[in-house]
């Protein structure tokens, strides 16, 4: 679940959003972050309609998110810590509602090689954690599915290599998933252990190419080991149009084993208006509980100015069985 803006990141739309406007305060410390809030309405069926605004009680929680990133630069070191805040989110998800998400530092080793320990994000996910890096404002199965197959932050060692060719990774993490929330790992070593990695081809001029890996060894919350298998593939197009595409497996053993896809068109009419249509889906195995289901999405964003954006998005979700729902979503998102 990468913060950078992968999907379409050469059309002039998306290049306002590829990363925070940061405000210098001196030469080591820069501040950025952004304001995202949105108003999400349901209709299930079979079930009873409902709404939500700024409320993180709801399928996509960092819809309404507040963040704010500390970026200090001590060459060769660098460090990040952010405050991440998301209103009335379930305990189950994040503990409490504002938490310390990035706590990290990073030494540059030279010749494209850092070194980084701390709590960060996952390798995993086409789609980014943060709104302000995404083309909608839902995930696709992939990301939020029964599954649950990309993880998000946890605290370990990382090593990771980048030239002009191509770039990989290697992370040893506390675990990679966490009962504990979206916003750490379990904490320890001992009982079990979390191991990610990755490699992209970076030399493919409009075409890029990632395949990583995840495992949790057994032990502590984990009955089973887990082995996550995520691949992802971007092109673009021409300047207007680019696609994008994810497959990604996960067997955490007989009650947690499935796969789960999505696909993307991005089209930008001018530079202000885009349009990004995403069809995403699940298939269970195994003994875990849940539907297979299919998702639908539309979604038009527009750039009132270079620090707000506003979103709205449909997306039709068709479960095996017969059952089905329909999100309208508005978001507005002001980045700094």
């Amino acid at each position: 679940m990468n913060t950078r803006y992968k999907f379409a990141a050469g059309l002039s739309l998306a290049a306002s959003l590829t990363a925070f406007a940061d405000v210098k305060v001196n030469d080591m410390l820069t501040i950025s972050g952004y304001a995202a809030a949105s108003y999400e309405y349901m209709s299930p069926k079979p079930g009873t309609d409902s709404d939500s605004l700024f409320n993180g009680a709801k399928d996509t929680p960092s819809a309404d998110a507040l963040k704010t990133n500390f970026n200090f630069n001590f060459k060769p070191v660098s460090a990040v810590v952010s405050l991440f805040y998301i209103p009335n989110i379930p305990t189950g998800a994040m503990k409490n509602e504002l938490t310390v998400l990035d706590a990290y530092a990073t030494y540059d080793a030279g010749g494209g090689a850092t070194i980084t320990a701390g709590k960060f994000l996952s390798y995993l996910g086409y789609e980014a954690f943060d709104p302000v890096n995404m083309a909608q404002i839902t995930y696709a199965p992939v990301t939020v599915g029964t599954l649950g197959a990309i993880p998000a932050y946890h605290t370990g060692i990382k090593f990771d290599y980048a030239d002009k060719v191509v770039g990989y990774g290697l992370a040893l993490v506390d675990s990679v998933y966490s009962p504990l929330g979206i916003d750490k790992g379990d904490g320890e070593l001992r009982r079990n252990a979390g191991f990610e990695g990755y490699i992209t081809s970076k030399g493919l001029g409009d075409l890029t190419l990632w395949a990583g890996f995840a495992y949790d060894t057994k032990g502590n919350f984990q009955a089973h080991n887990v082995l996550t298998l995520d691949v992802w593939a971007q092109y673009q197009v021409d300047k207007t149009n680019a696609i994008a595409a994810e497959l990604c497996s996960k067997d955490g053993g007989t009650f947690s084993k499935g796969w789960t896809w999505l696909a993307y068109y991005n089209h930008s009419f001018t530079d202000k208006v885009s349009l990004v249509a995403r069809i995403g889906g699940e298939k269970l195995s195994g003994k875990t509980a849940g539907a297979d289901f299919m998702q639908y999405t539309l979604g038009p964003s527009l750039k009132v100015s270079d620090n707000l954006t506003v979103r709205a998005e449909y997306s039709y979700y068709d479960y095996k069985g017969g059952a089905s729902k329909s999100l309208f979503g508005l978001q507005g998102i002001f980045k700094f």
